[in-house]
């Protein structure tokens, strides 16, 4: 058993999960807590160090036995240096060198990878786009990136931010997503459905029109989420039904963009695409055909994400395989060139954890 273990730490705004492997996909234990980013980062590290402690001690196991931890997280990151920097669900994550920290800790190699390139390295790997050479992932959670990987190999880009989609404006003005009015993300993510919702069950009240998205009183909430729709359009509600067709019809503008640029075989889609199926892919799938280049159109499918709810997991895990795999490959090239000196390794000023400190 020794050495052939994974860990995976799944970072989110809302809760972090801390996984062990012996065979990925399949996942041997699991520890999540919420995230907290309230708290600031020292709070979510300490625990990410005790539940890998305690997922190890769970299974018999101790550091050595890990080959290395994967770290999956949305962006902006500095994967090389494996830095977090300040993603907007994770306010005070300033420059936080978190592979560093974590290797002080456990004496692992660590890698970490933006949670869109690890959701397209584990469903490339694993899921919906297994034998694909070119491949788009998307994650429509509750903002929207996509993890882009071309002719087999993940594509990064220039300053390891390929792939933002999100960013890119489809109407002048409109929901707000990635800071600007109007974009990708702004109309086709989690919270950019949360403000469309709002803008259509408004306008549905001022036409006397009545739907399950009302509170109690007959007003609206101060917030409708994605969840909340998902519940109304399940139950036959025309408004909550008309919000997801105009959500699928942003996405399809956007992945047109994509299609036409990239030309993947597949693109994946997580997040939404779970809870709301065809609802939301095939409005998505009508506009693409009007939107993209025919012959790009016509090889690329349009597929959910296969693995589910664990895409998370998974996805840390990937970073880890995808990380030993790159650290292989450049001891090659080393080699190969007859190199007798070493990389230089980066400097943190970051302290380790103590352990009595997370107790």
């Amino acid at each position: 058993m020794a050495n052939r273990v994974l860990a995976g730490v799944d970072i989110g705004g809302t809760k972090t999960a801390v996984v062990l492997s012996l065979e990925p996909p399949q996942i041997t234990t699991r520890f999540a807590f919420t995230t907290r980013p309230d708290k600031g980062p020292e709070f979510a590290i300490r625990r990410i160090v005790k539940s890998l402690r305690e997922a190890l001690l769970s299974q018999g196991l101790a550091p050595a036995n890990v080959e290395a931890i994967g770290i999956s997280c949305g962006g902006p990151l500095e994967p090389v240096r494996g830095m977090i920097q300040s993603p907007p669900n994770l306010p005070g994550w300033n420059d936080i060198p978190i592979c560093a920290i974590l290797e002080a800790e456990f004496q692992i190699p660590c890698f970490l990878e933006n949670d869109a390139n690890a959701g397209a390295l584990a469903e490339a790997r694993f899921g919906a786009a297994r034998g694909a050479a070119d491949i788009v992932f998307l994650t429509m959670g509750t903002g929207l990136g996509a993890g882009l990987i071309l002719d087999g190999k993940l594509h990064r880009g220039a300053s390891q931010a390929a792939g933002e989609i999100g960013h890119v404006r489809l109407t002048r003005t409109g929901p707000v997503g990635h800071g600007k009015a109007g974009s990708v993300e702004g109309w086709a993510s989690g919270g950019g459905m949360a403000q469309v919702a709002m803008r259509y069950a408004e306008a549905a009240l001022r036409r006397g029109e009545r739907t399950l998205l009302e509170n109690e009183s007959g007003g609206l909430p101060e917030v409708i989420t994605a969840r909340e729709v998902a519940s109304a359009v399940r139950r036959g509600d025309a408004v909550a039904k008309a919000i997801v067709r105009r959500v699928g019809k942003s996405l399809g503008e956007g992945m047109a963009i994509l299609i036409d640029v990239v030309n993947p075989e597949v693109i994946v889609v997580g997040g939404l695409a779970l809870r709301f199926g065809d609802d939301l892919l095939e409005p998505a799938r009508r506009t693409i055909a009007k939107e993209a280049l025919k012959g790009s159109v016509k090889v690329c499918r349009i597929v959910p994400a296969a693995l589910g709810e664990q895409i998370g997991d998974v996805a840390a895990l990937c970073a880890a395989m995808e990380g030993l795999a790159q650290a292989k490959s450049k001891r090659r090239s080393v080699k190969a060139r007859g190199s007798g000196s070493a990389t230089p390794s980066i400097a943190f000023n970051q302290p380790s954890l103590e352990s009595e400190s997370i107790a």
